[in-house]
Parts: structure tokens; sequence; C-alpha cells
């Protein structure tokens, strides 16, 4: 591939890479497709919807804050109720306040407040068909699958309009139309090391790590939302699927139990590395691993 466009949006660095260069007529639409999703979903942004809406909720009591369904509301909360649904709420979309109090909130204060679990409750709380409704002042937070699910636009935006292979990666979170592409799978504790490699063609690899977006004694981005304490058995863990969206709920459902059986349901590839060193994998793994 000859054409490598870099930029950084949504808190991370992106780079599409080509075989042929992007006019910029569609680099602006793919600008414009993020910056839309940034200010629904990020709640690391003031002027966010979703911002708006726990705004609404916590003022309005005993009523219910209401917006129009954004048009990723429905695809991305029913693949949360199956996330719930498969690690006993361990993975619940109103889980920002937790993060928050551990010191990853919307100023990166990385101080940390102590643990507060998210809304057990969150079904009941947050609902959505024709409108998204909170009924309570809780902070929506879309991190274990909104940057797969925005991979999965921008590639939807180049794939039928640029020839040859189009690989969309957002740092973590990548999709490949044509390939193959040989991607290797950092080892957790040393990034100048790969446990294995995965071969990408029409597909998504995603990966989440403990030693990415960490800070301070043990704090990192991936919380048991049940306790609102940082995974421990689990430091990293990959998933190939067909859409990178999946392939990012699974690379977060396989920090807790239950992962491995949702990975099996979804028929997705999958490799994690527990905190010991232990490396496990799906029983029909397609990815190459040294070990």
């Amino acid at each position: 591939m000859a054409d490598s466009w870099r930029f950084d949006a949504i808190g991370t660095r992106w780079d599409i890479v080509t075989d042929e260069p992007i006019d910029d007529l569609l680099r602006r639409e793919v600008a414009g497709k993020i910056e839309v999703f940034d200010e629904t979903w990020s709640r690391f942004r003031a002027d966010s919807l979703v911002l708006g809406l726990t705004a609404s909720a916590a003022s309005a009591t005993g009523s219910v804050a209401a917006v129009p369904s954004p048009p990723d509301a429905a695809a991305m909360l029913e693949v949360y109720r199956e996330l719930s649904d498969a690690t006993g709420g361990a993975v619940n979309p109103l889980v920002g306040d937790s993060l928050a109090r551990r010191g990853y909130d919307a100023g990166y204060s990385f101080v940390d407040r102590g643990a507060q679990a998210a809304p057990g409750d969150w079904p009941a709380l947050l609902t959505w068909d024709d409108e998204l409704r909170l009924r309570a002042g809780a902070t929506i937070d879309v991190g274990a699958l909104g940057k797969g699910r925005l991979v999965d636009l921008v590639l939807g935006i180049l794939a039928p309009r640029v020839a040859g292979t189009v690989l969309v990666d957002a740092s973590g979170d990548l999709a490949v139309r044509g390939g193959p592409t040989r991607v290797g799978l950092e080892h957790p504790y040393d990034a100048s090391r790969a446990i294995g490699v995965a071969t990408v063609t029409d597909a998504a690899l995603c990966a989440s790590a403990v030693n990415r977006r960490a800070w301070g004694e043990g704090l990192h981005h991936v919380l048991d939302a049940r306790t609102g304490m940082p995974v421990r058995r689990v430091a990293a863990t990959w998933v190939l699927a067909d859409d990178a969206m999946y392939a990012d709920a699974a690379a977060t459902a396989l920090f807790f139990d239950g992962g491995p059986e949702l990975a099996a349901r979804w028929g997705v590839d999958w490799v994690r590395m527990t905190t010991d060193g232990r490396v496990e994998w799906a029983p029909d793994t397609e990815m190459e691993l040294f070990v």
C-alpha cells in the first residue's frame, strides 16, 4: 500500500493506509463522520450529546431525560446488553462515573478518588428506541466498543470509493478491506516483542491491554463495572471478527468470566494473556502464536 493518512481524533492516533491517495473531499467526509460521532458519544466533551443527557437527567428529578436516538444507539447498546448478560454485569454502558472516579475523567486528572460501582440496574435506567432515555444522572461510556464502531463507519465510507486494499487503524482497533495484512500481537509488558501474528483479510482485529491508558498504582481503563475496580487477572486481549465493533466488544468481554463463551457464540477468533503470563486462545484460532 502506498498512501498513508495520519491524524489524531477521539483521543487517539489514526492511520489510514490505501493503495491509492484519498482525495480531499473524501477526507473531509471521514473527518465529518468522526466529528459527529465524537460530539454525540464522547464523555470527554462538555458539548456532547451524552453529557447533555446526563445533565438533564440529573436535574430532572422524578422524570426522564430524553433525546432523539443517535443513529448508532441501537446498534451499540444492543451489543452492550449482550456484553452485560455474558459477563454478569461486569461490562456496563453507565460505567462513565466509575472511570471518572478513578481519574479517567474529562480533564484527564488521573487523580484516584476511590472505587464506585456503576448502576447495576442500567437496563432500567437507560432505554432506547426512537428516543434515548436516561432516568438518572449517570454517565454513558461506550469505550467497550465505540472505537470499533467508528472504525467500521470510516471503513464504510472509504471501502466503496477507494480501489485496492484499505486499512483503517485507530491504535489498537483496525479493519481491512482487501489484504491480507499481517499484524503483530504486542506483548503487554514489552512493546518491543510480539506474542504472535494475526493475518487480517476483509476483517477486523481489535486489541485491548491494561498497559494502555494506565496511570497511578495499578490503575487503567478496564474496570469491572460491578465494583469500580481495575481488572487484575487478564493483561491483554486480541480478537479477529468480521467487523470492528464486535471485535472491540469481544476484546473487552475477554477480560471477564463469560468472555470466551460470548466470543464462541459470536463466532469470533481470540487470544488473551493473563497477568501471570499464560496465554489462552480460541480452540480453532487462526492466529499464529509464539508460545
